[in-house]
């Protein structure tokens, strides 16, 4: 974090995580091998997660 940052370049920064995720180098190393080997599946874990579903044995609360 740098002071010359204002919330607008922090915001267009965190668009560009969510727009652009890079699976080279993942916090996630599971998430990142499904965007890189089937970008459609991991869509689909994703939208399921985000309804509420269960992935790896993890259940996630429901945001859509």
């Amino acid at each position: 974090w740098k002071p010359v940052l204002n919330l607008n370049s922090v915001v267009v920064g965190l668009q560009f995580l969510l727009l652009e995720p890079n699976p080279e180098d993942p916090l996630n190393k599971e998430a990142a091998h499904h965007l890189y080997t089937n970008p459609k599946a991991f869509g689909d874990y994703v939208k399921q997660t985000m309804q509420g579903g269960t992935f790896s044995g993890i259940q996630y609360d429901r945001v859509l």
